[in-house]
């Protein structure tokens, strides 16, 4: 019996120490894992129809200087709100395509809006943005994913077009390549309509 718990242990002793060995981090290889924006559908094939078109929920987001906005307060502007986090990976493979997007509409009065569901806030995005090279987007927090519970969001990413009117036209729950003129075109067209 001795014997017997003596190998029990030594046994798990073993798996124990073979768990904690040092080991290559699963992100030193990324390309072997993560998604890709080549991988991610035309959001023509996607982007799902709001019929008939809603008003979203007024609720608040943050900027990277803790002052509250309204959606309201957009209103007579076209805008593409994404929520996102940088822990997400569709989000992660999605962002540099809204980047794309955001400077393709920026001369329409369009806005792409990445609201970020990161706990460690402002900080947490910018740093984020530096390390992927992304700019062009603003730094935009949803504290707690409160409006995207409100829009009664599914998960992240999931993106809302806004028309001028103040109207819900479209939204995607996933993520889609958003950096190509054809999709331009279309959030142009939603946004008018």
């Amino acid at each position: 019996m001795v014997m017997t718990t003596r190998r029990v242990l030594l046994a798990a002793g073993a798996t124990l120490t073979a768990t904690l060995a040092p080991r290559k981090p699963f992100a030193a290889e990324p390309q072997a894992w993560a998604l890709q924006a080549r991988d991610l559908p035309d959001l023509a094939e996607v982007l799902v129809p709001v019929d008939p078109p809603r008003p979203p929920p007024d609720g608040f987001f943050v900027d990277s200087g803790g002052v509250d906005h309204m959606i309201a307060s957009f209103l007579g502007h076209g805008m593409v709100i994404n929520f996102w986090a940088t822990w997400c990976q569709p989000c992660i493979a999605e962002m540099p395509s809204l980047a794309k997007l955001a400077q393709a509409l920026a001369p329409h009065d369009i806005a792409v809006l990445p609201l970020s569901s990161d706990r460690g806030g402002a900080k947490v995005v910018s740093a984020w943005f530096e390390e992927h090279g992304v700019t062009g987007l603003p730094i935009l927090l949803d504290p707690h994913g409160a409006l995207a519970s409100a829009w009664e969001g599914k998960g992240i990413p999931t993106t809302h077009i806004i028309a001028r009117d103040g109207k819900e036209r479209a939204r995607l729950e996933g993520a889609a390549d958003w950096s190509t003129p054809a999709t331009a075109e279309l959030i142009r067209r939603l946004v008018e309509a």
